[in-house]
């Protein structure tokens, strides 16, 4: 026992003392932290099921639980009950302000829904964007510190105060309910919530583990520069002269679920709209760009310059993008995707 002891002591201590004192439920938060950054950045285990198991629990639960264990570090007793007997610590327990386990589970479920979109409307608005490696990033950056916050705020109770996860008094209690029912009306109520867990666990593993990859599609736009050199869908070119260049900024997002390399054809098009009916009198091709091979998840922006050789009101300047080769004769019609402006371009003066 004495060598178990030493043995346990001189492998804590190569750990600094912060992770040598920090709580057990903690610990393993930063476990299942880990875990789940090695699932989805490995390339060989981001293919296995070990993915879905970590992190359903890391995107669901870990976020509530360590706000929980931020906000509320102290531990908490559950109401009295009608016909239990008196706590002789009933005077300390009035004067504690946490709550219970039951509490504590609900609010991480709540918190962690509430938590997780927050972060990914902040990160909407990052060059990031809302993607995977971001999300698990800040996800672990969340946590992480969220936890340190957690531990240096139990370290300033005592021990008696501090929250602690009582796995064995739980265990016990689990299995007493679950196999050991009062009466046969427990005894169903058991079985019947242990099949919901079942059925529950089992359809969110199947919806996760064998959904489809999802729609493929490509987006394909027009941007400007801003003044500080950000993209913007606005301030378009309008008003051309013959023979004067203006630019614009082409956009391709490749969501194809797979590499793709692309065409892009521009046309500048004088067209008549009569009701919801357009129809092209007259056309010219002013150039081709060919993308190179765009991997999935990716995005490819080019500037390009317009430069019209003939006058008109109203022209449509119209971008035609085609998956692979180009027809022979390119419209809006047979195109992949299209996007266009509305511009006027006049003679010299």
């Amino acid at each position: 026992m004495v060598r178990e002891e030493t043995s346990a002591r001189s492998w804590k201590a190569f750990f600094p003392r912060q992770v040598r004192d920090l709580p057990a439920d903690l610990a393993f938060v930063l476990f299942l932290v880990v875990l789940t950054d090695l699932s989805v950045f490995l390339p060989v285990v981001s293919e296995t099921p070990l993915r879905i198991v970590v992190g359903l629990p890391f995107v669901l639960f870990l976020p509530g639980y360590v706000l929980v264990a931020a906000l509320f570090p102290e531990a908490g007793t559950p109401p009295a009950v009608a016909g239990e007997e008196a706590n002789p610590d009933s005077a300390r327990d009035e004067d504690r302000t946490g709550i219970d386990d039951i509490e504590r589970i609900a609010l991480s479920l709540g918190l962690s829904i509430a938590v997780v979109p927050l972060i990914g409307l902040v990160l909407n608005f990052t060059p990031w964007g809302i993607r995977e490696g971001p999300i698990v990033a800040s996800l672990t950056v969340f946590v992480v510190t969220t936890t340190a916050v957690a531990a240096r705020r139990r370290h300033e109770l005592s021990a008696v105060e501090q929250f602690t996860v009582d796995y064995r008094a739980w265990f016990a209690s689990t299995h007493r309910e679950l196999f050991e029912p009062d009466n046969r009306a427990d005894a169903a109520l058991n079985v019947l919530f242990a099949c919901s867990v079942l059925l529950t666990a089992g359809s969110v593993g199947y919806a996760v583990g064998f959904s489809g990859p999802g729609e493929a599609f490509t987006e394909f736009y027009l941007v400007t520069e801003g003044d500080d050199g950000e993209l913007v869908a606005d301030r378009y070119p309008r008003n051309f002269t013959v023979g004067e260049s203006k630019s614009v900024m082409v956009g391709v997002s490749n969501h194809e679920h797979r590499s793709t390399t692309y065409s892009i054809v521009v046309e500048l098009q004088q067209v008549r709209s009569r009701g919801n009916v357009t129809t092209v009198q007259s056309e010219s091709e002013l150039g081709r760009l060919e993308t190179p091979t765009i991997a999935d998840n990716e995005t490819w922006h080019r500037q390009y310059r317009i430069t019209p050789e003939r006058t008109g009101t109203r022209l449509r300047l119209a971008f035609l993008l085609y998956d692979g080769s180009v027809p022979s004769n390119p419209t809006v019609e047979n195109a992949y995707r299209e996007t266009h402006l509305w511009v006027n371009v006049s003679g010299p003066s």
